[in-house]
């Protein structure tokens, strides 16, 4: 599996192995959205482990925002490298999201 999670109360926190792609940006959604759906409120991504996300990757992640926005939640996105980090500038995500350095940093004050 390419994702690793943890939850601690209303907590998600998702490490991300690899890529985010079309082969398993599915398996993301599905698996942030049953537990939003068990009351889990706040949702970290860790992309430390990560190093590539493609358009429909990043699909999910706009989808999963919308998403959790709605329950009255939010989604940090941590542990991006140079190149995610410039990916999310171009395409102006990075007004959307809130991006951490790493994980300790997006937990603080979540």
């Amino acid at each position: 599996m390419p994702f690793a999670i943890e939850r601690d109360d209303d907590l998600l926190t998702v490490a991300v192995d690899g890529q985010l792609v079309v082969g398993n940006r599915q398996e993301l959604k599905q698996l942030v959205l049953d537990e939003v759906e068990q009351g889990v409120r706040r949702v970290l991504i860790d992309f430390s482990n990560g190093g590539y996300i493609d358009s429909s990757g990043l699909g999910a992640l706009v989808s999963l925002n919308k998403r959790i926005r709605e329950q009255g939640g939010e989604l940090r996105l941590a542990g991006l490298n140079d190149d995610l980090r410039t990916l999310f500038e171009l395409t102006r995500l990075d007004t959307l999201f809130h991006l951490y350095g790493t994980r300790a940093d997006a937990l603080v004050g979540f």
